[in-house]
């Protein structure tokens, strides 16, 4: 039964939670758009916890069409004051505004070269892969994600710290922090990026 399986330390009995973990954490992301639309809901998770995010994520991707950074640059104030009023997402000016700007840094990102291939850049292209067998001891932010951030931040980003970068880089793949016991983390290796 899937609730006997040994998973990461960080995840609760919510099967919500417990389905992200398993499906979704750590498996390598390189669409362009996904990419976006992940780290603009890990900089919603400021100041909260991951699963009050994710338990809005489709009140976010109505809100914000489905995070397509076209229609999402093209929000106006008036836009974010009806947000502002939608209790389904978090009602932060800031966060609101957050998304509208760093749609706007993705789209100049993505004149030049892939905003994929500028995430991974980090990384060199592939997957760290590290042996925790607690997450505790896994790192916050590391040089990559220190350098993640700062090179957003100059494209015009916010809410993209070098924590909220590096809970992103775990999130898509970049690196495997599964805990060794985990029953993802052989998959997780498996589609690492090499």
């Amino acid at each position: 039964m899937s609730d006997q399986l040994k998973r990461c330390g960080w995840v609760s009995s919510d099967p919500l939670y417990q389905a992200y973990h398993d499906n979704e954490w750590g498996v390598p992301e390189t669409d362009s758009q996904a990419l976006f639309a992940k780290l603009c809901l890990d900089g919603q998770q400021a100041g909260l916890s991951w699963i009050t995010i994710l338990k809005k994520q489709k009140n976010y991707e109505s809100a914000f069409f489905n995070f397509d950074p076209e229609k999402i640059a093209s929000m106006t104030s008036s836009d974010v004051e009806r947000l502002m009023q939608d209790k389904g997402i978090v009602r932060n000016r800031l966060k609101i505004e957050s998304i509208i700007r760093n749609a706007k840094g993705f789209i100049a990102i993505e004149e030049k070269h892939s905003f994929s291939d500028f995430i991974w850049q980090f990384t060199e292209g592939r997957t760290i892969i590290n042996t925790w067998e607690n997450f505790r001891d896994a790192p916050t932010s590391t040089g990559e994600s220190k350098a993640m951030s700062r090179l957003l931040k100059k494209q015009g980003f916010n809410f993209v710290g070098e924590t909220i970068c590096y809970a992103f880089m775990q999130a898509v793949g970049m690196v495997n922090d599964h805990e060794v016991s985990c029953h993802c983390y052989q998959r997780t290796c498996d589609l690492a990026i090499k």
